[in-house]
């Protein structure tokens, strides 16, 4: 009986262990991404005065 409650318990700290790496990796790649647009709508900007202050 100690044997399968140990299992289980394993099983679910493996389970919770995969869907964190999961989720870290998903992080780090969301971030990696969104900054990679970030730059690339920072070079479409044009260069010069904003016509904000340009009154």
């Amino acid at each position: 009986m100690k044997t399968k409650f140990a299992a289980s318990v394993l099983s679910a700290l493996l389970y919770a262990q995969g869907l964190l790496g999961f989720a870290g990796l998903a992080t780090v790649l969301l971030r990696d991404r969104a900054h990679a647009s970030e730059l690339a709508m920072g070079s479409d900007m044009p260069v010069g005065p904003s016509l904000l202050l340009v009154r």
